[in-house]
């Protein structure tokens, strides 16, 4: 038993459960489902997985398997089944059961291989210049860039759990900056955790993350640098079908009013999402703070989208000035919906309580 309120034998046993279930279930749909047509017969033979996706959750108590369970599975599992469901998406190429149940299980995607194309040569005199150029700027190669900042992250969080010894003695906004931080870098490490399995079995994988600390603009955040699994599998399942339905009804012609609706209903549909993962970990009526800072957050982006477009190249805030206020804004608006139902409920001390828990366990198994 690793014991208290961290992940002991009977919920360690609970999980096994639920992932075997799980497993099971994907099973059945790679070998009955899919064999159904696309459209409402295979829709019809996914929803009993897709409700069971969405409950299974409720079976763990432990803080860090909930959150794992119901990110994995009740939201792109099931998010990844609908695509499944009209031949669409991730799980309509694999070929074996495994790599189904890995596609589908896992926060990972694919790297689609291109076809191979031959490069044109290079003239002498621009192969010269390219080389003069490369000369006079430093080229870190990315594969050993990565491992450092990986190696940076897992100090900080470290250094993190130590401070948090002390954290009675802090502000409570400076707690708060300090669970952005710890959300960012757990988050990222148990995602590329996840995907240690298909990499070693030589799959190419999409990024995670791209270093959100280094945005320029909230579209950029949310579109390009944070979570990308979640915007990969929102973009096919709300933002085009909401865009291409919006164009049916308003006209094609008002296309930009439709991309700016597909906008705001992926952010809706993200809100609602996190809305129900936070009533996985307390168990208490959903506040709706969580959907309301992404529905602000998804009209933002939306009048930025609509600023750029106006304004075009004429003026354009510098990065190092567009990055902070950026940041900022996430920071100051996650102060005011994002955290408060967590600290409501305590489930920040729940989490640092496991986290502290396995600690301790690691450093025994280490003396052994």
């Amino acid at each position: 038993m690793i014991g208290g309120d961290g992940a002991d034998d009977g919920e360690i046993k609970k999980l096994l459960k639920v992932w075997i279930i799980s497993i099971t279930s994907l099973s059945y749909c790679y070998l009955i489902s899919s064999r159904f047509p696309k459209g409402l017969a295979r829709i019809l033979s996914l929803l009993p997985i897709i409700s069971l996706f969405t409950l299974l959750p409720l079976n763990l108590s432990n803080f860090h398997f909930i959150g794992v369970t119901s990110f994995f599975l009740t939201w792109l599992a099931n998010f990844k089944l609908l695509l499944f469901a009209f031949d669409q998406g991730p799980l309509s190429s694999p070929t074996k059961l495994f790599h189904f149940i890995l596609v589908a299980s896992l926060p990972i995607k694919i790297k689609p291989h291109p076809p191979p194309k031959s490069p044109p040569k290079p003239s002498p005199s621009h192969q010269n210049s390219k080389n003069i150029n490369k000369s006079h700027q430093p080229q870190f190669p990315r594969p050993i860039i990565k491992p450092i900042l990986l190696l940076i992250k897992v100090v900080i969080l470290v250094l993190l759990f130590l401070v948090y010894d002390y954290r009675e003695y802090f502000s409570h906004y400076v707690l708060l900056c300090l669970y952005c931080f710890h959300m960012y870098l757990e988050l990222e490490m148990l995602l590329s955790v996840f995907a240690i399995p298909a990499r070693f079995l030589g799959f190419e994988l999409e990024p995670q993350f791209n270093e959100p600390y280094l945005t320029t603009s909230l579209q950029d955040f949310w579109g390009s640098r944070w979570n990308l699994m979640v915007t990969s599998i929102l973009r096919p399942t709300v933002y085009y079908p909401v865009r291409r339905i919006s164009m049916y009804i308003i006209g094609a012609s008002r296309k930009d009013w439709a991309q700016l609706l597909g906008v705001v209903a992926t952010f809706v549909v993200s809100g609602l999402m996190h809305e129900l993962i936070y009533y996985y970990f307390a168990r208490v009526h959903p506040t709706w703070e969580v959907t309301w800072f992404f529905v602000l957050h998804g009209v933002c982006v939306a009048i930025e989208i609509v600023v750029k477009r106006v304004v075009a190249d004429r003026w354009r805030l510098h990065r190092a000035v567009s990055g902070p206020l950026s940041l900022g804004f996430l920071a100051a608006t996650g102060f005011w919906l994002f955290f408060p139902q967590l600290l409501r409920n305590k489930s920040d001390e729940k989490a640092l309580r496991e986290m502290s828990i396995l600690v301790d366990f690691i450093k025994r198994v280490v003396k052994l």
